[in-house]
């Protein structure tokens, strides 16, 4: 999750991620951030997130978005 976390400043250090519950509901990550954020998890955890996936309750919370990694690397 460290490496997760160091992704999300790097794209929007502006956010904290760690407290931060509605990141999608509340308009915190556009979806420019969004399009940022599944490019490099895809390359740094080696999984593809593809459309499907795409959908508010899997980018609210960093826990939401570990579990997203966790199901595609398995």
């Amino acid at each position: 999750m460290d490496e997760m976390l160091e992704i999300l400043r790097g794209i929007r250090p502006d956010v904290d991620f760690e407290n931060e519950k509605k990141l999608i509901d509340d308009s915190v990550l556009d979806s420019f951030d969004i399009i940022a954020i599944v490019s490099e998890f895809d390359e740094a955890f080696d999984i593809e997130i593809d459309a499907a996936d795409l959908e508010p309750d899997n980018f609210n919370t960093i826990e939401a978005m570990w579990e997203l990694i966790q199901e595609m690397q398995q």
